[in-house]
Order: structure tokens, then sequence, then C-alpha cells
């Protein structure tokens, strides 16, 4: 049986950051841990050693595999800052079109400083993905 890597844990978000070497990078942490909070409305958790998530649901693919995942979150990784959004938006590539500068793979969008992108926009990218998984995967009671 397949075992989820990234699981919610109690470690410190703050602690987490603090141990970011690069002082910038830090800064930019407490900076999108602000927008993150505020905007999606859900305390930050770790998820795993590295992810700074927000809220959870539960997913179930076809296939059958299922787990937990936070709505939204990001990493400061050493190269470039991970965010966290919805796989499978097909909404998210308009509002990343505005977004500033950016890389994108498969679930992550990945920047190199806050200052790079448009604040309001990463809201909308907040907001947006947090109802599309809430659609997506309701809470099943």
């Amino acid at each position: 049986m397949y075992e989820q890597k990234t699981k919610e844990t109690e470690n410190s978000v703050i602690e987490f950051i603090e141990q970011v070497d690069n002082p910038k990078k830090r800064e930019d942490a407490y900076r999108l841990l602000d927008i993150f909070t505020e905007t999606s409305g859900f305390p930050a958790k770790m998820w795993g050693p590295s992810i700074i998530g927000f809220g959870s649901y539960h997913y179930r693919y076809a296939s059958g595999h299922e787990g937990d995942a936070p709505y939204v979150g990001f990493s400061p990784r050493k190269a470039k800052i991970s965010l966290y959004f919805a796989p499978g938006d097909e909404h998210r590539e308009e509002l990343l079109a505005s977004f500033g500068k950016y890389t994108a793979g498969k679930g992550c969008v990945y920047i190199n400083k806050v200052a790079d992108i448009d604040e309001v926009v990463l809201k909308q990218l907040i907001r947006q993905s947090i109802d599309f998984l809430q659609r997506t995967y309701p809470v099943q009671e």
C-alpha cells in the first residue's frame, strides 16, 4: 500500500522559516506567510519537512490512490521559492499571465523573490485554488 510522504506535522512554521539561510529569502517567507494566512483564512502548518501549507482536503483518484494535501502552500527552497496551488485547475493559466516573473511545473509555480510577482494576483491564485479544491473534493460527512 502506498504511504503518503508529505503529511501534516506538528513542527513549528516559525522555526522552519528561521532556519532559512538567505536573509532575503527568509524575509520573503515571512511575507508569504502573512499573505497566505490572511488570504486563505487557515493557519499555517508544516507538511513534511519543508512545505508550509494552509487548510487541507482529502482526495481520491479514480485509480484508488487517496490522501490528504494542503489547499495551498509554499516552500522557501535554496534555488527558488515553490508555490503550491490546485493541480488540475485550468483557470490558473489566466491569472499567471499577469503574475510576474515565474516558471511553472505540473503542480508548482516557482519564483525567485516576492518582489518579482504581483501580490494581488497571488491572492487571487490562493482564493481560486481553494475554491477549486473545495468544489472538486467536498468535505464528506
